[in-house]
């Protein structure tokens, strides 16, 4: 599949910000199963310095800096993606878990780069049980990924999809008290049970096309950006899940960043000087090409 991505930001300040410093991680990465053919970024008003380069993890990452004056700003993130369809995974094929977590504990040059998935990060650290409540699927001796199946699907009928009871801080301990919160949070639930095990799991950002219910017309700006988790599945390698939908992702979902949580790959982090309160808002639209 071959999809334009449009990606529409725009704050508006209360009062003029002097200055501000924006870090934007808005360009969909290479990877096996994805080519990005295309990309721009802009921003009005033009910046005075824009820095494109790699993050840590690998993922494209812009910086913007604005040193004039000014009562908003508007980010317009456009891309022209083709994704191919993963390829098929015998989930019985992969190890069984303690296996991969025993791999961890003196790791071989390939498991090197997957070990920092394992550690807490500020919002996947959690006091709760997670432990207990990923062992109902990581019974002893099960292969990896059959079990984050599993623990996927059980996210996707235990937690409820609500845009009202979290934001973009809310911690891992929260959402598992109540249930509920968007893709981002139940993402973060993924991987903190996962690490719970000692496994290692990290965060995926990107972008999901909306269909419309039959005999509905395609909103503008209707979809979003979405969150699902990975877990390392050896001799898979890394295999995405996504709890949200209770579906491995394919062709129809875009990757554009990878961390250890939201915090690392949010779409727009940045520090102004002044402004007092804002508003922001938001609109993205995937479009199939041809």
């Amino acid at each position: 599949m071959e999809y334009s991505v449009r990606h529409r930001t725009t704050y508006r300040y209360m009062q003029d910000v002097s200055y501000s410093r924006h870090l934007v991680h808005l360009a969909p990465r290479e990877t096996p199963t994805q080519h990005l053919a295309a990309f721009k970024l802009g921003l009005t008003p033009s910046p005075d310095q824009h820095i494109s380069r790699r993050d840590f993890f690998g993922n494209p990452v812009d910086w913007l800096a604005l040193d004039e004056p000014h009562a908003g700003i508007e980010v317009i993130a456009e891309s022209r993606v083709i994704a191919l369809a993963p390829p098929a995974r015998d989930a019985a094929a992969s190890l069984p878990w303690e296996h991969v977590r025993a791999r961890l504990e003196t790791p071989e040059p390939a498991a090197r780069e997957v070990v920092q998935y394992v550690f807490d990060s500020p919002l996947t650290a959690f006091t709760v049980d997670l432990a207990a409540y990923a062992r109902a699927s990581f019974t002893p001796g099960r292969p990896v990924l059959a079990a984050a199946i599993e623990l996927m699907a059980r996210i996707h009928a235990d937690f409820r999809y609500d845009t009202t009871v979290t934001d973009a801080a809310t911690p891992v301990d929260r959402v598992f008290e109540i249930r509920a919160g968007v893709c981002q949070d139940l993402a973060h639930v993924g991987i903190a049970a996962l690490r719970a095990l000692g496994l290692p799991a990290r965060y995926v950002s990107g972008y999901l096309l909306t269909r419309p219910p039959p005999g509905r017309e395609r909103l503008l700006g209707a979809d979003a950006s979405h969150a699902w988790f990975a877990v390392w599945a050896p001799p898979l390698g890394w295999v995405d899940l996504d709890p949200t939908n209770d579906m491995i992702p394919g062709d129809g979902h875009i990757t554009v960043a990878w961390g250890r949580d939201y915090g690392d790959v949010a779409p727009i982090n940045g520090i102004v000087t002044g402004g007092g309160e804002h508003l922001i808002e938001v609109g993205v639209d995937v479009l199939p090409i041809g």
